[in-house]
């Protein structure tokens, strides 16, 4: 085996040598595991002991040197890129290209900014959430057809320990933690994701983006709930909208109202966009119930509410001229390049 091993490193001097050879060849060739030092290596297990020392003495000097030899051809092979051009000065000049925030975060961030100076603190929740927070709190009854597959995520089933586990369909679920936390006054806005079971269409998705608000205090009335909204949809839309407030139904508000404005495309005269109306709905909102107080260990006695709830995609489509909820979930550059500078 001492002549094997002599003979190899004989071979790798001249593999060196040569002047076609490169260091990935060596590699291969001398070093690699199904490489010749490699199988020497698988031989050694056989090599009669007393001649063991003697033989692994060898093999380890023979290993440096190959690999002393592996190092030389890299640094030929390095040295040798280096004196070639580092680009391609035949390719064209590829211009600068300045990137963009993606229409959603536009809007939620002016929709978040424009409440902030309003006083609203911005809160975050859970996306995985409990029944309690997600639907009994919010005053659901047990048979609502929102508690039910078709319509909801649910992540784990209930059993005696816990709570039915879900995908939040709203960010109403930041409310009743809030308020179980922090007792009033409270006045803040919720951005966030959320999931609803449905078949994804230009019009709908299974995620979907929500903005809430919630202000509890002391004397808090439906006139402060509506002078918010409109300081809200003039900052949003121009000075000149208004609002108009549609009588409606949520679990969690009484009395409850849908919020319209003018159309801010035709002025209100009448468009596609409003569908001739002149008014675009752009949320849900109401006086919270007593009964949503009082889950959360808030007096409806001594304090009341407003709460309201709008989706970002929905204003996003509606400022911009959207007309695919698809587009904001398929990262298309030509979409996407449309917000530069915005």
């Amino acid at each position: 085996m001492l002549e094997s091993i002599e003979k190899i490193r004989k071979e790798a001097e001249e593999f060196l040598a040569s002047a076609g050879g490169t260091a990935e060849q060596f590699r291969l060739t001398y070093l690699s595991k199904k490489g010749i030092l490699n199988g020497l290596f698988e031989d050694f297990k056989k090599v009669d002991p007393a001649q063991k020392r003697a033989v692994g003495q060898e093999l380890n000097v023979l290993k440096n040197a190959l690999e002393e030899i592996h190092a030389s051809l890299q640094k030929e092979t390095s040295s040798d890129t280096g004196k070639l051009p580092s680009e391609d000065l035949t390719l064209p000049v590829v211009p600068d290209s300045q990137g963009s925030l993606h229409p959603l975060s536009i809007v939620r961030r002016r929709i978040v900014e424009i409440f902030s100076r309003m006083g609203f603190n911005a809160e975050d929740g859970p996306e995985i959430e409990y029944d309690w927070y997600n639907f009994s709190a919010l005053n659901f009854a047990e048979n609502h057809p929102a508690r039910e597959m078709q319509d909801t995520f649910f992540v784990e089933k209930a059993d005696a320990t816990r709570d039915d586990l879900l995908l939040r369909t709203h960010t109403s679920n930041v409310q009743i933690r809030l308020m179980d936390r922090k007792k009033p006054p409270v006045r803040s806005i919720m951005a966030g994701r959320v999931y609803r079971n449905e078949a994804i269409s230009a019009r709908a998705h299974c995620q979907f983006h929500q903005v809430e608000g919630l202000y509890v205090d002391k004397n808090v009335s439906f006139r402060d709930l509506k002078d918010t909204l409109l300081h809200f949809s003039k900052e949003m839309f121009g000075k000149d909208t208004q609002i108009r407030l549609r009588p409606s139904y949520f679990p969690f508000t009484e009395p409850s109202a849908e919020i319209d404005v003018t159309c801010f495309i035709c002025g209100g005269s009448g468009c596609n966009i409003c569908k001739h109306s002149g008014w675009v709905e752009i949320a849900g909102s109401g006086m919270v119930d007593p009964n949503v107080l009082a889950n959360c260990g808030i007096d409806p006695e001594e304090y009341t509410g407003f709460a309201f709830g709008m989706g970002i995609e929905r204003i996003t489509m509606l400022k911009y001229g959207i007309n695919d909820l698809r587009l904001f979930f398929e990262n298309d550059q030509r979409f996407l390049k449309q917000f530069v500078g915005i």
